[in-house]
């Protein structure tokens, strides 16, 4: 490679009757190169390429890609390029996007320079920064219109985050949100920093909702809002809403179900986001191990109770989605929406003795009944040892719980069946009862409640409007049994 002074040179001795090889002979240059410089078969002060570009044969492809999608970050296309085989670095992608004036220009997206900025100090273990991002034109096949949710939770320490599809932004599906965000960060931070979510903050006092209080207090976190039209103070999370748009969101295929995508943000977090390296405090090492250092709290183990409802397409099979799994509907439900109702139930106790162990949904109507066996019994106590009660010759008395613990765990059992929409059998209870004590079968009302205990709380209850056909059989079934069982003897009022 020669210079442009020497080029100039070369064309002028050429002009005035020099020979290439004396011209050679005076620049100490090369006959050949020489001569392909006054042949102008090469450019002075560009080095010739002894291998081929490795970006030509990807340049049509991220030309049509820009060309159909201006916006599309760098970074995306070199993901693509790579996964088709492109062998160079980032910032030779880069260098080959500018030199080849490929990305379209766009006046609207010209950064604003010389803004006042502030930086904002984030201890270990301080804060999780949470925020929603409306995601355009999800797949026809979930059935959820025209946008979808994504609530996003992110260490802003180390710059870890991840994320939670929803379908809708009402008080359950952010609780769910967040209990699984929470679990998949690996911990509790001390204050949670919010926007003013309708479902956070009231609009009209902007204080703190009740019903999110609540939630606050299970995760004992205080709860820290944003100011209006400050959305610097919470940029980690920020940062992180328009990488899942634009480097997830934006290439995630059509035909993927809602669970399927729920797992594809969380490999992209758990393979892209995490192995990043970042410097803080002068200690070089990933986003995952930087969050490791961090000093958060265990997740609470029972999550806050909430129910989640959502609307399901139904398949031409008569067939339901619902996280991972197919329920069958009646063959005339096909192409109709249903609604999908999932209780997410808290888990007994388990630091508590067996028979103490309970249902969080019921827990407070547990203590009344308690409550109200106690002064039951210590009245029946008082009326025996002032005089004897005669009992009717011609009534028998359902059976009596012996101890407090065991009337309580009666009402217990008479809650779950409540709860299960059992309600005629949690009205022929006592009959039930009586029958087995007359047929002198073994009864143990405590056992029964703490296996219903845990039944409730491994299982989730969902409801599809509309009669399963094929339980058709079962439940006609269930109903000759019932009659049997119920029709020889009237409960007891």
């Amino acid at each position: 490679m020669i210079s442009q002074v020497e080029n100039v040179e070369a064309h002028a001795l050429r002009r005035q009757g020099w020979s290439i090889s004396a011209i050679a002979r005076h620049l100490g240059r090369d006959r050949k190169t020489v001569r392909a410089y006054l042949s102008e078969q090469r450019e002075p002060g560009v080095r010739a390429r002894t291998v081929p570009d490795s970006f030509t044969a990807f340049a049509p492809y991220v030309a049509q890609r820009l060309a159909e999608d201006p916006h599309v970050w760098a970074v995306v296309l070199f993901d693509e390029v790579v996964a088709a085989g492109f062998t160079g670095s980032y910032p030779t992608f880069t260098r080959q996007l500018r030199q080849r004036g490929l990305r379209p220009a766009c006046g609207a997206c010209t950064p604003t320079k010389g803004r006042p900025a502030a930086i904002i100090e984030h201890p270990p273990g301080a804060e999780t920064q949470w925020d929603w991002v409306d995601l355009p034109s999800p797949p026809a096949a979930w059935g959820w219109g025209k946008t979808a949710r994504l609530l996003l939770g992110t260490l802003p320490r180390s710059g870890r985050w991840r994320a939670c599809l929803s379908q809708a932004t009402v008080q359950p599906h952010p609780v769910e949100g967040l209990d699984r965000v929470t679990r998949a960060l690996a911990g509790v931070s001390r204050d949670w920093r919010l926007d003013r979510m309708a479902t956070v903050v009231h609009p009209a006092s902007g204080d703190v909702t009740a019903s999110f209080a609540a939630v606050a207090r299970r995760y004992a976190v205080t709860v820290a809002i944003c100011p209006p039209r400050r959305g610097n103070r919470k940029g980690a999370v920020q940062k992180a809403i328009h990488g899942a748009a634009q480097r997830w969101w934006r290439t995630l295929p059509e035909d993927l179900t809602v669970e399927q995508a729920q797992a594809s943000i969380d490999a992209f977090c758990a393979g892209v986001i995490d192995p990043r390296m970042r410097i803080i405090d002068g200690t070089r090492k990933s986003i995952a191990e930087h969050a490791g250092d961090e000093p958060l709290r265990p997740a609470p183990l029972v999550p806050f109770p909430a129910t989640i409802s959502e609307t399901r397409l139904v398949s031409a099979q008569a067939l339901v989605a619902w996280r991972g799994n197919r329920y069958s509907l009646a063959p005339a439900g096909a192409g109709l929406v249903v609604r999908t109702d999932s209780r997410r139930q808290a888990p007994p106790r388990q630091d508590a003795h067996p028979h103490q162990r309970r249902h969080g949904r019921i827990a407070a109507r547990d203590a009344r009944e308690r409550r109200r066996a106690s002064r039951r019994r210590h009245r029946h106590g008082r009326l025996h040892g002032s005089r004897q009660r005669k009992e009717h010759p011609a009534m028998t008395p359902p059976i009596a719980p012996a101890t407090a613990e065991q009337a309580a765990a009666y009402q217990r059992l008479r809650g779950h069946l409540a709860a299960l929409k059992l309600s005629t059998a949690a009205e022929h209870l006592p009959a039930v009862l009586d029958a087995a004590r007359a047929e002198r079968l073994t009864v143990t009302v405590t056992a029964a409640a703490a296996l219903l205990d845990r039944l409730l709380h491994r299982s989730v209850v969902i409801n599809l409007d509309g009669a399963s056909y094929r339980l058709r059989e079962h439940q006609a079934r269930n109903e000759t049994l019932r009659a049997t069982t119920t029709g020889t003897r009237q409960p007891l009022q």
